[in-house]
């Protein structure tokens, strides 16, 4: 071994900053299901310059095992001034996030400690048993200058299918922008197709459908590129519609994994007063036919729905979609806006009759009068309706969700966003939602941001809050927030196995052994190594039982 070139085992909740000592206790063991997707760190420091260091991985599970680099993206908002005190730092600067490939040798900075990310995918393939996996560092004339060897356990028994239902929004014009591609050209479907990849294989089943362009995050008279599954003619008063591209929409996601699809919603952002942008043939010419200048209840509107919903519906049925579909009538609406809400929302009602249409806001008062039949509150106003008794509860959060509860900003620490899992398990959530797979534009998608430069929107959400993911040339990069956040959902299915077995008394009383408070979604402990701890014992537990979870 080399002198001055120090490594250490983390788990995956560590985050390795450059410029601060590591702090976090050495981790060399721990234990998975047989279909879990499994992850831990190798956390290195070198006195001098080392360039090209090559990374080998040597193990039974070779084939299982992918190693990637935690690469370094800055920050100047890592949070808001009044910020709580659950945070890592506060300072800007570079922050550990996107996952890179090993492409080439790594380089050990003078003094900096970096990582590597090591990523077991099981899928069923090992048998139960202890499985040692030695990462070794050499340099290119084969001189081993470190290595550190990690304890598998593979535990026979399977997570179950995910029952929550997840949807992290998906941009499909930021793909467009980014990737310099037509919209709905052959290179879009393909960057399209990789990008639902990920988000499925991370836990995500429902996908946002821009069967018209989303009126999300625009500015008032300003928009979107249009991004628009359905072709609709205008021929006087009467409407037609093609669902080509729809169809091939459903069939790549459903290949891909996801089950369920939210159509985009059909009134604006923030109060439900205008139609959302929609474009179409009239007379041979491609114009706007809807937008900002469209009264949400004028009767030019409401006659194109009256025309348009029947016709989608004869598409749900003849696709077999009927029980895997929702609809949105307007995002975050605020109780000044309750009027407009309610009449866009019995428009709507009046046409889609058994389709659920949820909506994120936080005013119990919108369920209260009954506007809205599948609310989804934010996880820091969630309380009134978990006290009043709402079933099928969803949830969310986004930059406004800060103090105390779940969230995943850079700034955070990872645990903060794993302990979701828990919580959704406690509350029994039906829904997860969150704004922000791929945004890579600024606020009021005024312009496009490079998301490796610029992780905070253009200065107005903190770092983290807008995208999981970054556009890599060859595809998708992912996060350690986007690696957390599906430990975070094996949890939850961890949960619900060990409760099949036992019962749910005795699992609540498992989460809270050795807590002298329940835990909530304001209140849980803050110590990554409970939650590590604390999934070892469910193992354990699930191990103990011996029952093999069948699909």
């Amino acid at each position: 071994m080399e002198q001055g070139f120090v490594t250490r085992c983390v788990s995956s909740l560590t985050k390795v900053f450059a410029d601060q000592d590591l702090m976090d206790n050495a981790i060399n063991k721990g234990s998975a299901l047989s279909n879990e997707t499994y992850s831990f760190q190798v956390a290195y420091k070198s006195r001098t310059l080392v360039k090209d260091i090559k990374v080998r991985v040597d193990s039974t599970m070779n084939e299982l095992i992918t190693v990637r680099t935690v690469g370094l993206v800055p920050s100047e908002l890592p949070c808001y001034h009044d910020h709580d005190d659950l945070i890592l730092r506060s300072t800007p600067g570079l922050y550990p996030d996107p996952l890179y490939p090993v492409t080439q040798g790594l380089i050990g900075f003078p003094e900096q400690w970096r990582s590597i990310w090591v990523t077991v995918d099981l899928q069923g393939k090992m048998i139960a048993g202890e499985y040692p996996i030695e990462i070794i560092f050499e340099r290119e004339n084969g001189d081993i200058i470190s290595r550190e060897t990690y304890l598998l356990e593979v535990i026979q028994a399977e997570l179950p299918d995910q029952k929550l239902l997840h949807t992290e929004w998906f941009h499909t014009d930021c793909l467009a922008t980014l990737y310099n591609v037509d919209v709905f050209s052959g290179e879009h479907w393909r960057r399209i197709e990789q990008f639902v990849q990920t988000a499925a294989k991370h836990g995500m089943n429902m996908i946002l459908t821009p069967i018209f362009t989303p009126p999300l995050d625009t500015e008032v008279g300003g928009e979107r590129p249009t991004v628009q599954l359905v072709d609709v003619e205008k021929s006087g008063e009467a409407y037609s519609f093609q669902f080509e591209k729809l169809k091939r929409w459903v069939d790549l996601c459903k290949k891909q994994g996801i089950k369920y699809f939210e159509f985009s919603h059909l009134f604006t952002q923030w109060g439900a007063k205008h139609a959302p942008k929609i474009v179409g043939y009239e007379y041979g010419e491609l114009k706007k036919l809807f937008g900002w200048e469209t009264d949400a209840m004028s009767l030019e509107y409401r006659g194109f729905l009256q025309q348009f919903l029947p016709r989608l519906i004869e598409f749900i049925n003849q696709n077999r979609l009927e029980d895997q579909c929702f609809f949105h009538v307007s995002d975050e609406p605020h109780l000044t806006q309750v009027e407009s809400y309610k009449n866009a929302s019995l428009v709507l009602k009046e046409l889609l009759k058994d389709f659920p249409v949820i909506d994120a806001l936080s005013d119990y008062t919108f369920y209260e009068k009954g506007i809205v039949e599948n609310p989804i509150p934010s996880n820091d106003h969630i309380n009134a309706f978990i006290e009043n008794g709402v079933e099928n509860l969803w949830t969310y959060y986004c930059c406004a969700q800060y103090k105390k509860v779940a969230n995943r900003f850079f700034s955070m620490p990872s645990f903060r966003n794993r302990v979701l899992g828990i919580q959704l398990y406690k509350y029994k959530i039906a829904g997860f939602l969150h704004w922000g797979y791929n945004f890579w534009y600024s606020q009021h998608s005024k312009k496009a941001i490079d998301p490796f430069k610029n992780t905070d929107a253009s200065y107005a959400f903190p770092s983290g809050d807008a995208y999981l993911v970054y556009p890599g040339e060859d595809g998708p990069i992912e996060s350690i927030r986007l690696e957390v956040m599906n430990e975070a959902l094996q949890d939850l299915r961890a949960l619900q196995l060990l409760e099949s077995i036992v019962g749910r008394e005795q699992v609540l009383a498992l989460l809270h052994d050795g807590l002298d408070y329940e835990i909530t979604f304001e209140h849980y402990p803050q110590d990554q190594e409970w939650y590590l701890q604390k999934r070892e014992q469910i193992n354990e537990k699930i191990k103990k039982e011996g029952v093999v979870c069948q699909h």
